[in-house]
């Protein structure tokens, strides 16, 4: 398994002191940084665009995760591209209105890292086909779209089956859960093979942001 990786959501951060939240964050050992772009259309609440993607980018060397819950991320690929996203993750889902492997080869071609999401209703099968044409699989263990929701175990079905992909797949492929993680939740995780961590509350609310950060990967 690859090695666990901790991934701060910038959406649960300070937003009038950004840059000392992104400094403290990368100071505290993240690993990457997680940013979480919602149109209110795929999902109900709006968040931020490639404006604050790039102005994130400016604060630190660290790997950009960007997830986009939008529709048509297709249309939208450039400017998070342009933004500094190192990697982008898009959805399955028909609501996400885009020919899914078309973007995907969109963001390979940008040499850009490329990921793919699920909602908690879709199953494991609408994934299942571009397994092999990913870098990271999202497995989101609430419906996305507002944070501090509770962690769905029942998620860890999907989990198992990516880890059991990836297994009999070379070993490559990147794990990540997203919804209600902290230090339980990240374990139970981790133990059914996912091995990066998205954690918004759980972090930028600690007092010490390195201890929080080094609670989830069990250490």
């Amino acid at each position: 398994m690859p090695a666990v990786l901790v991934a701060p959501s910038i959406l649960a951060a300070d937003f009038s002191h950004l840059e000392t939240e992104i400094h403290r964050a990368e100071e505290a050992g993240a690993d990457w940084l997680h940013l979480d772009i919602m149109d209110g259309h795929f999902v109900d609440n709006i968040s931020f665009g490639p404006a604050v993607v790039a102005t994130v980018r400016k604060h630190t060397r660290l790997l950009l995760d960007v997830h986009l819950m939008i529709e048509h991320p297709d249309h939208y690929l450039p400017r998070f591209l342009e933004a500094g996203a190192n990697s982008i993750t898009v959805h399955v889902e028909a609501e996400a209105k885009h020919d899914v492997a078309q973007t995907l080869a969109a963001i390979r071609a940008a040499g850009c890292g490329v990921g793919l999401t699920l909602n908690p209703a879709t199953p494991f099968e609408a994934v299942a086909p571009y397994l092999g044409t990913i870098d990271l699989l999202l497995i989101m263990t609430v419906h996305p779209g507002f944070g501090g929701q509770v962690f769905r175990p029942e998620m860890m079905d999907k989990v198992r089956r990516a880890r059991q992909w990836r297994e009999a797949n070379g070993g490559k492929l990147h794990i990540e859960v997203d919804g209600g993680i902290k230090p339980e939740t990240a374990g139970t995780s981790i133990e059914n093979g996912a091995n990066i961590l998205v954690a918004g509350t759980s972090i930028f609310r600690a007092p010490d942001y390195a201890a929080a950060i080094r609670e989830l990967r069990g250490e």
